[in-house]
């Protein structure tokens, strides 16, 4: 009697201790998976662009309640716009923000981006970029291994000059600083001005010394550099909208679930009406210190940007030539309908 009662109670404990067994692996089994992201940019997380990194950083981290975590990297820690766009597409990290100028080296297309005088406001720029143009860029960028995930901004590239334009006749011999940029380049001389490509480092002193009279950026990186300290007037010339682009690695995002890549598709989208809303924001700030510095702000009336567009022809037509008409009447075609949508 003795020993089959032994023996029951031995076969209840090996049972026992089977369903513990397996209760433990059915746990493990429902522990979530666990991702981690990487993103960097370039520039300070004080600017708009660390503030589309951090945003869609913050939101994604959220949206994944717990499963997913977002290590963020500003201040160029990963290297440059070029370096991490590279980095992106290698598929070293997730994730990079910057201004599409560099990424024309990965992707032609974003050259788009240099035509010049194109957008008449703000509005009308970003109701462009959230359309048809978009989802043409996402196939182009999508070819070389690079997900294009959302557009910001900066708002628009204005120039600052001691010498004050008020007709086209005034941009004739000022030596302006540009990018290392053909396009930008070309639109310069063709609207008469002396285009001097220089360092950015470079500009404070070239201004003081006199060796260019003028230079063009977003409003944001002439507050951030005093570049006012330097300049007499600041005029809206608007002609080239400052894009922002966030992308990500198709190496990487190809491997995940569809529910994550959902999950960054949203935070990618909120976390570009965040950045906008901030350059917004951060503009007006930044066109009062430029104000109580004593820098004179110049408009430029309805005249003088029509015959900056004018001008600015050939280079609309190289870019044709460059990137396939298609994508340029694309372009116009859409300016028109946001245009119309407006009034």
């Amino acid at each position: 009697m003795k020993k089959n009662l032994k023996f029951a109670l031995a076969i209840l404990l090996c049972l026992g201790l089977c369903a513990c067994y397996k209760t433990e692996n059915r746990r493990k089994a429902y522990i979530p998976k666990t991702y981690e992201f990487y993103i960097a940019c370039d520039s300070q997380e004080d600017t708009v662009t660390g503030i589309f990194m951090d945003e869609f950083a913050r939101i994604l981290e959220e949206k994944g309640g717990g499963k997913i975590k977002v290590y963020t990297y500003p201040n160029s820690q990963l290297g440059s716009d070029m370096e991490i766009t590279e980095a992106v597409q290698n598929g070293n990290i997730t994730f990079a923000v910057g201004t599409t100028g560099p990424q024309v080296s990965f992707v032609k297309e974003a050259a788009i981006f240099d035509a010049p005088v194109a957008f008449k406001n703000i509005k009308v720029a970003r109701n462009v970029l959230d359309g048809p143009l978009e989802d043409q860029l996402k196939k182009y960028y999508e070819r070389k291994n690079i997900r294009l995930l959302a557009f910001a901004d900066q708002g628009f590239r204005l120039m600052t000059s001691n010498k004050k334009i008020l007709g086209l006749k005034d941009f004739k011999g000022i030596k302006i600083r540009t990018m290392e940029n053909k396009n930008h380049i070309a639109f310069w001389k063709a609207i008469g001005a002396n285009p001097t490509p220089m360092n950015w480092s470079e500009v404070y002193i070239g201004l003081e010394q006199g060796s260019i009279d003028a230079q063009e950026n977003p409003l944001e990186a002439i507050v951030a550099s005093k570049i006012y300290e330097k300049q007499k007037y600041i005029i809206n010339t608007n002609h080239l909208l400052h894009t922002l682009a966030l992308v990500g690695s198709s190496k990487i995002l190809d491997s995940l679930p569809r529910e994550i890549l959902e999950e960054i598709e949203e935070a990618a989208n909120e976390a570009k009406i965040l950045a906008r809303k901030a350059a917004d924001e951060r503009a007006e700030g930044r066109l009062k210190i430029v104000k109580d510095s004593g820098l004179e702000i110049v408009e430029v009336d309805e005249e003088l940007y029509g015959q900056m567009k004018d001008h600015s022809k050939i280079i609309w037509d190289n870019l044709e030539k460059d990137l396939g008409k298609d994508l340029i009447d694309l372009l116009k075609e859409e300016i028109e309908e946001a245009e119309k949508n407006e009034s």
